[in-house]
């Protein structure tokens, strides 16, 4: 595009989020087709979280439906959370209560855990989704503003050293207030009940506040200037278009979001709703009377107002915290001690663990505790550390690139495979030459899965099981054991346990990886740049030793951690393996059209149904085709299991407990749809995915009678070993993504652990 075009974009942008100022008139007839853009401010942030939707997810092994605007979806999910969704579904339901006037209304929602969990993001994510969803016809937000020149006298309203003294130059409230609250309480109270009946919704709209002081000041000034002309109908007067428009305005920091960070500093009051200008105050001379025109309106509550008001870091502001007492249930702070200002604002407050600390230091005073108002009034939602693999991985691949579109898979096979994906990175060295590093697959799952396994509570885990166990029924909900599958639910692992509660950030496996990144590496090869490749165990090995270094951990954890990563070894081992078996045996694996059909005829044949042919006529099942593919692909019977083609009571059993038992599943997961047998992925049936992807090296010695993987680093030309080493570690590079060095590489490190019991 042009330059002008980009500006022309521009305009249509800014066309499509403002309107033309109303008249309060006009306000209240659209409000009257679209009562719900009335919304108080805690139905206002809960319309916003509603209208971008949910999406289904799978964490701590449950299927969940999550709000997608925790997704930061109109950023590409720069500021996305992951995971802690049942901690925000909470939040959500907390706001539900507040805003329906159900409970809580007294409540300060408080954000708590460690650092590097998501806190940081949820307040970037309501901040990007409040401002986009402010832009849409649903979202939009209004306030009013004043103009006060025309008058008898020609006074006008000043703000801040600016004058307002012609009739285009107008002024907008200085905490966005609500245009219905310049009625009178008995007015708005029938427009409001008329409102809620037209509103579709059980949460109906509340405005409890009144005019800020500012916009009080020039209520007051215009209707005391038109009572002293005898003007009969004052209301109108004061409220004529000439001197008071609602305008539509854009949600973001400072209109409609008050931030509070942790390096602010001042006073309580002028933090928490701003400060006078003296200066100011002596210019307008208002008898001795402190005129609210000479106040900054610029502390959180006033950036807040009308939305929401969030306290980033609490423990810093601890003090403010008791200033805060009152305000959710009384609505209400005061300027000066004869001046105060209604507030309507979703309070939140985002802190470390050290904020519980401060809290609880009185805590042996039992009642006599000073601080237990306060903490009477916060209700606590915990976030915590990623306890899901898939969770884990993409974070640190965030962290590390900025890839920062959500992972929303459609199964469980397609987010397996962006978890094993490998990275490639472009690094700069000191001489200024850019080298460009990968990290082979598995290297991310192999860190991700780590850190994940070093956050999991071992009190409720089974003796016969791994924290790697534990880690992928959080991620998938099951576990697949050969051709059996078995489900979280057979499992009982506390809901009180202390999963996520500590562990290794991903801030530690980042700055590790960051590391091995510019570290040169002693690899060599005459032909391929394996000094380039960053393996799976280079990246778990620097994360153990590292522990002792790092000041975040006690020699406690330290060692707990590094007595954790033995399972992590084994299991990215077992994937390295599986590759390279799949690689090997890519020629010999079954085509997956007639996997499909042979489940197709075992569920006819199971229902007394007929299959369809190519020809489009309806015929019986063909047992003949069924008893071939479990003699030669599965292997579990032989000629005598089976009476012509008819199949003895083991290959009947067989069938209906692995291939249908595994369809009924499928079928009442999607219960909710029409079921079809083409729609089932065969390698959600244990039995079958065995079939299509997993062998073993007994498999490799039928197969390959002439392979010596004692050879496989440097192969005799001509020999078969050499043969099928360059048709793997090109398998290896067209499957799975391996470069031909990281291919070399891990067929290497998996040939020499299969070496030694080749021929045991």
């Amino acid at each position: 595009m042009s330059g002008n075009d980009y500006i022309k974009s521009a305009d249509r942008t800014l066309d499509q989020t403002y309107q033309e100022p109303m008249s309060l008139g006009e306000y209240v007839e659209y409000l009257l087709s679209n009562p719900n853009q009335a919304a108080h401010a805690p139905k206002y942030l809960l319309n916003a979280i509603e209208h971008a939707g949910t999406r289904t997810v799978i964490e701590e092994g449950e299927e969940k439906e999550r709000y997608r605007f925790f997704d930061d979806p109109w950023n590409d999910g720069e500021h996305a959370i992951l995971g802690n969704t049942e901690v925000l579904n909470h939040f959500v339901d907390d706001l539900r209560s507040i805003a329906a006037g159900r409970g809580k209304e007294e409540k300060i929602l408080w954000l708590d855990g460690p650092t590097a969990t998501g806190k940081s993001e949820l307040k970037r994510c309501l901040i990007n989704g409040l401002r986009e969803y402010s832009k849409t016809d649903e979202g939009r937000r209004y306030t009013m503003e004043w103009n006060v020149a025309g008058v008898s006298d020609g006074s006008a309203m000043t703000y801040g050293g600016q004058t307002v003294s012609d009739e285009d130059d107008w002024y907008e409230s200085p905490v966005q207030s609500h245009p219905l609250t310049v009625f009178p309480d008995e007015v708005r109270a029938d427009l409001l009940a008329e409102l809620n009946e037209r509103l579709d919704d059980h949460i109906p709209v509340r405005i409890e506040s009144e005019m800020d002081p500012f916009c009080r000041e020039a209520y007051d000034y215009l209707e005391e200037e038109y009572r002293r002309e005898g003007i009969a109908d004052l209301f109108s007067a004061v409220t004529s278009q000439k001197h008071l428009r609602i305008k539509n305005f854009v949600v973001d920091v400072g209109r409609g979001i008050g931030v509070l960070h942790s390096e602010d500093e001042g006073s309580p009051k002028e933090r928490l709703v701003g400060s006078w200008m003296a200066g100011m105050l002596r210019e307008l001379d208002s008898r001795g009377r402190k005129n609210p025109q000479a106040f900054s309106y610029d502390g959180v509550l006033s950036q807040g107002n009308g939305l929401v008001t969030i306290v980033e870091d609490a423990a810093q502001h601890a003090d403010l915290l008791q200033k805060l007492l009152n305000v959710p249930d009384e609505g209400h702070v005061k300027l000066d001690k004869g001046i105060g200002m209604d507030v309507d604002t979703q309070l939140i407050i985002i802190s470390n663990p050290d904020l519980e600390d401060q809290l609880n230091q009185h805590t042996e005073r039992n009642g006599a505790d000073p601080l237990k108002a306060l903490k009477r009034r916060l209700d606590k939602r915990q976030f915590t550390y990623l306890t899901n693999l898939s969770l884990e991985a993409e974070l640190l691949r965030r962290e590390l690139t900025d890839q920062t579109t959500v992972w929303d898979a459609n199964s469980w096979d397609q987010l397996e495979e962006w978890i094993r994906e490998p990275l490639s990175i472009s690094v700069r060295d000191s001489s200024g030459t850019v080298t460009e590093r990968e990290l082979a697959p598995h290297a991310l799952e192999g860190a991700a899965l780590y850190a994940v396994v070093s956050r999991l509570d071992v009190s409720d885990l089974p003796e016969n099981r791994t924290l790697t166990d534990k880690a992928l029924l959080f991620d998938r909900g099951y576990l697949q054991e050969g051709d059996e599958r078995i489900d979280i639910d057979e499992f009982d692992f506390r809901d009180n346990a202390a999963d996520g509660e500590h562990g290794i950030p991903v801030t530690h496996t980042r700055d590790t990886i960051a590391d091995l990144l510019h570290e040169s590496s002693e690899r060599f090869d005459e032909e391929l740049p394996v000094e380039r490749v960053i393996m799976p165990r280079d990246v778990i090995n620097a994360m153990a030793e590292r522990l002792g270094d790092a000041p975040m951990f006690s020699n406690t954890e330290a060692a707990e951690f590094e007595e954790r990563v033995a399972s992590v070894k084994n299991y990215i081992f077992n994937q390295q393996e599986e590759d390279v078996l799949d690689a090997m045996m890519r020629e010999k694996r079954v085509d997956e059209r007639t996997v499909e059909e042979y489940v197709e005829h075992v569920y006819a044949w199971s229902e007394g149904q007929k299959i369809e042919n190519e020809r489009g006529e309806r015929e019986e099942p063909d047992l003949l085709r069924m008893k071939v593919f479990e003699i030669e692909h599965l292997g579990r019977f032989n000629e005598a299991d089976y009476k012509g083609d008819k199949p003895h009571e083991e290959v009947r059993t067989f069938r209906k407990e692995k291939i249908i038992t595994a369809l009924n599943r499928h079928a009442w997961r999607h219960r909710d749809d029409e079921f079809r047998v083409g729609d089932v992925n065969p390698k959600e049936i244990p039995v079958i995915k065995s079939v299509l992807g997993t062998h073993d090296w007994e498999d490799i010695k039928r197969t390959f009678e002439d392979f010596d993987p004692r050879q496989w680093d440097n192969p005799p030309e001509g020999t078969e070993t050499a043969q099928l080493k360059a048709e793997t570690i090109r398998n290896m590079q067209e499957l799975f993504e391996y470069s031909e060095a990281s291919a070399e590489l891990t067929s290497r490190h998996v040939m020499s652990q299969v070496s030694y019991k080749w021929n045991n």
